[in-house]
């Protein structure tokens, strides 16, 4: 891969640019140095947290990224509900994901009434069985469309994987038989969009520890991947792939 010919990075966060609350050194030297050399955006599916977490976060670890540098679900997902102008929806999330789509869209009503039009599942860290109740009798209406902001299993945690939102959607197909008609983060290159209408496919790289988001969202969209095994992912998981990772690396160290 030539890095001459880059212009875009997109980083992954969790497992890729840090692992919880400690920074992955060799990745985050490399956003360090090359800040001013590549335009450098952070992608997270967590839509458990308030965006600004990740800016803090991120500045916390030396790195200089406001708002503008972040992607997620979130963005995506708000454009298409006001593009479509749905007026209801049952979320079933927590209080932050609730928090930003009322302050992004303050007209959308959220419940469970007869005018309800979508069903939208994020990861929610306060899920109950009274949101499970209602969000699959609700899906048992055919009229009620099924979104989710994202399709990962698990989401990394210093003391093991943790069940995020690919797990509850496996539990969804199970009591509703119904799978999301539309999901908005990675894999999906949805999330990229407003990337992608700046740069060419070949101008931009993906970054990231997984394989069935990550590097499944950079082949979606044209992109070259880099593996890092500082997360998720490991070499065992490579042999049998269709396709391999462009470079596979244990973080970013080696091309500073």
């Amino acid at each position: 891969m030539n890095l001459d010919a880059k212009r875009c990075f997109v980083f992954d966060l969790d497992g890729t640019v840090y692992m919880g609350d400690a920074p992955i050194p060799g990745t985050v030297s490399f956003i360090q140095k090359n800040l001013e050399r590549f335009d450098i955006h952070f992608l997270t599916n967590n839509t458990s947290k308030n965006l600004r977490d990740y800016e803090k976060k991120l500045r916390g670890l030396g790195i200089e990224a406001d708002l503008s540098r972040i992607l997620s679900p979130l963005l995506p997902l708000a454009n298409r509900l006001e593009r479509e102008g749905i007026k209801e929806i049952y979320p079933v999330g927590n209080a932050a994901f609730i928090a930003y789509l009322q302050d992004r869209l303050p007209h959308l009503r959220l419940g469970s009434g007869p005018e309800c039009e979508v069903v939208v599942l994020a990861y929610d860290t306060e899920l109950t069985y009274e949101k499970l109740k209602t969000s699959c009798l609700l899906l048992q209406r055919p009229e009620i469309r099924f979104w989710a902001t994202h399709p990962d299993a698990v989401c990394p945690s210093p003391l093991g994987p943790l069940p995020d939102a690919g797990s509850f959607l496996a539990l969804y197909e199970k009591a509703t038989g119904r799978k999301p008609e539309l999901i908005f983060g990675k894999p999906s290159p949805l999330i990229l969009e407003p990337l992608l209408q700046r740069y060419a496919p070949a101008e931009m790289v993906m970054v990231g520890d997984r394989l069935y988001t990550d590097k499944v969202m950079a082949e979606n969209a044209g992109l070259d991947f880099i593996l890092v095994l500082s997360g998720e992912s490991k070499r065992d998981d490579l042999p049998g792939l269709e396709r391999q990772p462009t470079l596979v690396l244990e973080d970013l160290g080696p091309l500073l």
